[in-house]
């Protein structure tokens, strides 16, 4: 579903931290299950320890490299399967969420008697019109004609905004997105935000840096564009590759790097239309909104102003008739995917294989599965928890987050570097905090999708305006406190600071997360952990920026702010120091909010576990200790293998650390690692305390 995951992913872009990235043209994205809190007071014979001892490898101390001994085995034995671009404990659960999906949807598409206009004929004609390929095949371009057409009919800089309002409600990547989501300084109420786009590649640097990897990014990226134009027929190709890099180019020239897009104070600027208008002369911001039926409103906010300023040179910069094609090769690069099989085939030969180096296209039916939970994914969460949700799960998770909420608390009254006036602040905000877990209490109402089972691309099409309106609707309402960001068979969890919620979705709630019949050491370890790094997010070196109401206001003394910034800048250097892959190294300012929370959260959950303990002894099981179990549980959650090409993207576009490094990293850090292993100054591990870093 790409259109839609381009769409979606803008939306979301600086608004909510997740515990893991959500992967475009994999299925990803977001969570599920439960586990009872079973006591350490049980016969230890009755408790499993929850730790999988195959995966472990025992010929490496935990000193020495904590990640390998508690994964070593599982690395070395398990393939990155060949339509994958990494493998993880978050993939095996995300493949056995679709294969669920998949007896939903086979289900519903096997049964009689379905009544048109309801979610079940909605369900089953996408996945149908998805599966025909013979009559995508029979097609070919055909669904887009008119698109194209329309885009052949651009004659002044007017007609060119406004084709690009056309073509935003479809989920096309363009130079300028506009999106609506609660105003971060007056959560109560939404506001539209305008936000830099436009980029085939996945970061400005694979268009501005020089060397072997980038150039050859930018090869592909040509090549990539010549094959789509020969497909529709298009002569002198060539020279039109040359001349689209050549403006998106000018285009990643004048975007924000992505640390600079993760401040939120940067990303905040409230612009009046005349303002907005005088920041970027001559852009015709009326052709623009209106074509994509968005009414204007008394404000809107800039996430990225010197690129809105920089817009009327990105306009000037090449001609229009290049920015047709520009907008053409967008158009189908978009659509590409459900389409007929050559143009699919180049979909998947530059964004997979070239890109992430994955080497075997996906079956149709997953990415029909795919497409169909991006188009109706609350419809289909709404049966699989239905199935595979245990009602139980919920109760004993709400327990599960008060008990971090209530270590949050204590760690808090017993800072040393905070002030009592900011305690005071921190402890509201820690009180206000909205768990979701599993499931919204009401679910999207899909009756205005239309769906057909002889028509994909329209399908996608309007799916795509559905989510879009869904979306701009919002404006001038009351703020749906409800709304989940991610389906419940979403392997994922979020923090959203406007909402000041934390959010678990059904499909993350089962092991390695969550056991029902494990101990509490590795639940805490896993789930525990995960509960405290979206915890974590609302102090993250972002998130802390929020008030216990969502609204953007410092609520932090100079002085405690000044101590804080001391300690994340430890952890920024820390990170940056990790070699993760041919020199390449993990940039500590982009991955510092996902790694205070791994910090924060791993740190909150060992609290949280002692008090459950009540003082008594936690038992050795499968002779490891209680402490030894919560490290491993922990590690094991974070078990990936990376092809290089992935590794190497995701170390420009995500902001969570590598696997190995979101568990040494953290470990690293905590005295309580070193007591469990009898770590020394001897192991390579090894960190002195006084160089050691505690926030939370």
């Amino acid at each position: 579903m790409k259109a839609r995951i381009f769409a979606t992913a803008v939306l979301l872009t600086g608004i909510i931290t997740g515990c893991q990235q959500q992967s475009t043209g994999e299925s990803a994205p977001q969570a599920q299950g439960a586990a009872a809190d079973v006591t350490s007071s049980q016969d230890t014979q009755q408790l499993k320890s929850g730790i999988n001892l195959d995966a472990m490898d025992n010929t490496i101390t935990a000193g020495e490299d904590f990640f390998a001994y508690a994964n070593g085995r599982w690395l070395e034995e398990t393939d990155i399967p060949a339509d994958k671009s990494n493998y993880s404990s978050f993939t095996k659960l995300a493949d056995e969420a679709e294969a669920s999906i998949k007896a939903i949807v086979e289900q519903i598409s096997s049964a009689d008697n379905i009544e048109n206009g309801s979610p079940e004929q909605k369900i089953r004609d996408f996945y149908q019109a998805f599966m025909n390929e013979q009559s995508a095949n029979t097609r070919g371009f055909q669904p887009l004609i008119e698109d194209l057409a329309a885009l052949d009919e651009i004659d002044n800089s007017s007609a060119l905004l406004s084709a690009m309002g056309n073509l935003l409600p479809m989920g096309v990547n363009q130079p300028v997105v506009a999106f609506v989501n609660q105003d971060s300084k007056q959560a109560t109420q939404y506001a539209l935000y305008l936000t830099q786009a436009g980029l085939s590649l996945p970061d400005r640097d694979y268009y501005l840096q020089e060397g072997e990897r980038y150039e050859h990014a930018r090869e592909l990226l040509k090549n990539h564009v010549i094959t789509l134009f020969e497909l529709i027929g298009v002569d002198q190709a060539d020279s039109l590759a040359d001349d689209i890099l050549a403006l998106e180019t000018v285009i990643a020239q004048h975007h924000w790097n992505r640390v600079d897009n993760r401040n939120r104070d940067k990303t905040y600027n409230k612009l009046d239309y005349a303002e907005l208008r005088e920041l970027s002369p001559g852009v015709d911001w009326n052709a623009f909104f209106a074509s994509a039926e968005i009414p204007e409103q008394a404000f809107l906010i800039a996430r990225q102003p010197s690129y809105l300023q920089a817009l009327p040179e990105i306009l000037d910069s090449a001609s229009l008739d290049t920015w047709k094609n520009y907008l053409k090769f967008q158009l189908l690069d978009a659509y590409a995917a459900y389409l007929s099989e050559p143009f699919a085939q180049a979909d998947f030969e530059f964004h997979r294989q070239g890109l992430q180096g994955i080497t075997e296209q996906r079956p149709r039916w997953k990415r029909a599965i795919e497409g169909t939970n991006q188009i109706m994914g609350e419809q289909l969460g709404q049966i699989y928890v239905q199935r595979h949700f245990q009602p139980e799960a919920k109760q004993r998770m709400t327990e599960l987050v008060e008990n971090l909420r209530e270590a949050y608390r204590q760690s808090i009254l017993g800072l040393d570097w905070m002030g009592e006036e900011t305690k005071q602040q921190a402890l509201d905000k820690l009180a206000k905090f909205s768990p979701k877990i599993g499931y919204p209490d009401d679910w999207r109402d899909y009756s205005a999708l239309s769906i057909a089972a002889d028509d994909l691309v329209g399908n996608i099409k309007r799916g795509s305006h559905f989510d879009f309106r869904r979306n701009i609707n919002k404006l001038g309402g009351p703020i749906d406190r409800g709304e989940w960001f991610m389906t419940p068979q979403t392997v994922n969890a979020y923090y959203n600071p406007p909402m000041n919620e934390i959010v678990f979705p059904a499909a993350i709630l089962q092991p390695p997360f969550f056991y029902l019949d494990a101990d509490n050491a590795v639940n805490y370890g896993g789930i525990g952990a995960v509960i405290g790094h979206e915890m974590g997010h609302g102090f993250d070196d972002q998130g802390s920026k929020s008030d216990g109401d969502g609204n953007l206001r410092n609520w932090w003394t100079d002085q405690d702010r000044e101590e804080f910034q001391i300690r994340t800048a430890q952890l920024v250097e820390q990170y940056a120091a990790y070699d993760a892959i041919d020199g390449e190294h993990v940039n500590g300012e982009l991955t510092l909010g996902e790694n205070i929370g791994d910090l924060g959260g791993l740190s909150i959950a060992y609290k949280a576990w002692q008090n459950s303990l009540d003082g008594k002894p936690s038992p050795v099981i499968d002779g490891l200790t209680g402490q030894q179990r919560f490290f491993l549980g922990w590690a094991q959650v974070w078990q990936r293998l990376y092809r290089d090409e992935e590794l190497k993207r995701r170390l420009k576009v995500d902001p969570h650390s590598p696997a190995k490094y979101r568990v040494n990293g953290v470990v690293t850090n905590m005295p309580t690692f070193y007591e469990a292993f009898e770590v020394n100054p001897e192991d390579s591990m090894y960190t002195a305390p006084e160089n050691r870093v505690k926030i939370w």
